[in-house]
């Protein structure tokens, strides 16, 4: 069993700050309890140094935009810690196919060779999963364990703290974070999920992707480059 005085997580250091509270708290003890023991009898996706690769991309001061996501991806080699994201190498799955297809009809963008979406990251968008880490090929088997108090938490200080954000909410199980997004003072862009099964429903032809600069061009700030 480990003390909170010993959990010590490997994150950057303004989201550290800003989520210190979630780190003390009785049930991230028990969630670091939980992946102890997991890990001990499976394969569990992303790698530890990964799990907050979200995060570590992308400080607290400069996120501008965040999509969010359900879970990794739960195949071998797939998940990296950035919502949608495979690292380089790895074929891209069939939501991420559909976000490119969506960017190049909505901005005139071809399609990248590669599915690693760290680029924007890096400019900014905070590509955050709901729960952050899975077993192989068991999608949803880490839900409930206390993943979601926590990326609950960094969307809400996120609302509180900052002016001006743009969150990017697809699917049904995003969409109901928006109760933890003052719209009064940041830009909430809703659409079906971006999977094959839903994406014809609204997602393709969203145009999230020129809004989002237009967003920004109104606000004086620097448009995302959405080509990798």
């Amino acid at each position: 069993m480990l003390t909170m005085a010993q959990i010590n997580p490997k994150i950057e250091e303004s989201w550290k700050k800003e989520l210190a509270g979630e780190f003390r708290s009785h049930y991230f003890s028990q969630l670091k309890d939980f992946l102890v023991e997991e890990k001990k009898k499976y394969r569990v996706f992303p790698p530890g140094s990964l799990i907050f690769n979200a995060f570590n991309h992308t400080p607290f001061d400069k996120v501008k935009v965040v999509i969010l996501g359900q879970d990794p991806y739960h195949g071998f080699g797939q998940a990296h810690g950035l919502c949608f994201s495979v690292p380089e190498g790895v074929p891209k799955p069939p939501s991420l196919v559909n976000i490119f297809r969506e960017i190049q009809s909505d901005l005139g963008v071809s399609p990248p060779a590669q599915g690693t979406l760290i680029k924007w990251a890096d400019q900014g968008v905070l590509l955050i999963n709901a729960i952050l880490t899975v077993r192989e090929n068991q999608a949803g088997s880490h839900q409930g364990r206390g993943w979601e108090q926590l990326t609950d938490a960094a969307i809400r200080v996120l609302s509180e703290k900052r002016e001006g954000l743009i969150f990017l909410l697809w699917g049904k199980f995003a969409i109901t974070k928006k109760e933890l997004i003052d719209n009064s003072c940041h830009f909430v862009l809703t659409a079906p999920h971006p999977s094959p099964l839903s994406a014809s429903r609204g997602f393709l032809g969203c145009r999230h992707f020129s809004q989002v600069n237009t967003l920004l061009q109104q606000m004086g700030k620097e448009e995302i480059n959405w080509s990798l």
